[in-house]
């Protein structure tokens, strides 16, 4: 009986990256994660712990991810999930859309010549926003370059690394039409912490990821998110691994896919129902009024969805799941950090 496909996933250790290794596991798939440093040890660890033996889960150290060569990693890999990228602020701009950049072709070419069969990249909604409000696959971002390194400024930064790292991608897919190539392009994500995945250090409010958005509404003078669209991360992992056995680009052409989910509410409705729901959080709650901005649900191509990745609206996580999970487990680890002497204190915005 043959060993089931091995996936290598870059990223594996970040929060979205944990739920794709659980959710590739929990389907029977083989996973060969990377990893930086410490956190590899204890994501090995963390699995080692739950029973995994190295066949089914194991990792690869890898320090930088422009320039290592890993070709040992990817013996036998049938596909690759491209999570990593920097985020805005932890780097200087230039440095930022380099590793997004030649870090994502690092990856698929070296995947090429090993003879993988897929690759699936997390890309973002911020590669297709745009001042049309249009969010189709053919749609982008007018950030450039150049307006990315002179505004020297996070988030604008991040747009440009998303899209210039994409552009890239699919200019490298055209050249090698063997490969079947995805982005899934996710609005911001919430949701607990997937299974075995390492817990943020004290304090670390990067390692919770787009979390921090609702995080702050435990606090009275947080800050509300600047949009009501989300996903929930186990959803955008489901679409990661569904991937694998969509339909091909023969078929269905350029795998560009946005990805938010269907249902919401105002932000003052989120408020009102984490109040009905957990009413012992009531009095941290924050105190301020939300801007009376319509529930800004993406007009998606759902038919697209379906035909390239089986999804259906109703596969999705309901908006009082992906709440009340999000705050319990924001909730639960506010506790362990504070056990750590962590001292509670307001978030920062996104």
């Amino acid at each position: 009986m043959s060993k089931p496909e091995l996936v290598f996933v870059t990223g594996a250790s970040g929060f979205l990256g944990a739920h794709v290794v659980h959710k590739l596991l929990e389907k029977g798939y083989r996973v060969r994660a990377a990893a930086r440093g410490a956190k590899a040890d204890q994501l090995k660890a963390n699995y080692a712990n739950a029973g995994y033996d190295t066949d089914r889960f194991d990792v690869v150290k890898i320090t930088d991810i422009v320039h290592d060569q890993f070709p040992e990693a990817l013996a036998g890999v049938h596909a690759i999930f491209h999570l990593a990228s920097p985020l805005p602020g932890n780097l200087p701009v230039e440095e930022m859309l380099k590793i997004a950049v030649e870090g994502t072709l690092n990856v698929v070419v070296q995947g090429g010549k090993a003879g993988v069969r897929h690759v699936v990249v997390t890309s973002s909604i911020a590669s297709v926003a745009n001042p049309s409000n249009s969010f189709t696959d053919k749609d982008w971002n007018p950030v450039t370059r150049e307006q990315a390194l002179a505004a020297n400024q996070g988030f604008l930064s991040y747009q440009a690394s998303k899209k210039l790292a994409e552009l890239a991608l699919w200019e490298w897919a055209e050249q090698n039409p063997q490969v079947e190539v995805t982005t899934l392009n996710p609005t911001f994500f919430y949701g607990p912490f997937a299974p075995n995945s390492i817990h943020p250090a004290p304090g670390d409010f990067t390692g919770i990821s787009t979390n921090i958005l609702l995080y702050n509404l435990l606090f009275p003078n947080g800050v509300f998110p600047p949009r009501t669209r989300y996903i929930d991360v186990r959803d955008v992992a489901a679409g990661h691994v569904r991937a694998l056995n969509g339909a091909p680009t023969a078929e269905v052409g350029r795998k560009r896919l946005i990805f938010s989910s269907p249902t919401g509410w105002p932000l003052q409705q989120t408020v009102d129902y984490i109040i009905s729901n957990r009413p012992h959080l009531k009095d941290r709650l924050i105190t301020k009024t939300p801007a009376k901005e319509p529930w800004d649900v993406l007009p998606l191509d759902w038919t697209r969805l379906e035909q390239v990745l089986g999804m259906k609206k109703d596969d999705f996580t309901s908006t009082e799941a992906t709440t009340l999970d999000t705050i319990d487990a924001l909730v639960e680890l506010e506790k362990e950090w504070v056990s750590q002497g962590w001292e509670k204190k307001t978030p920062p915005s996104f």
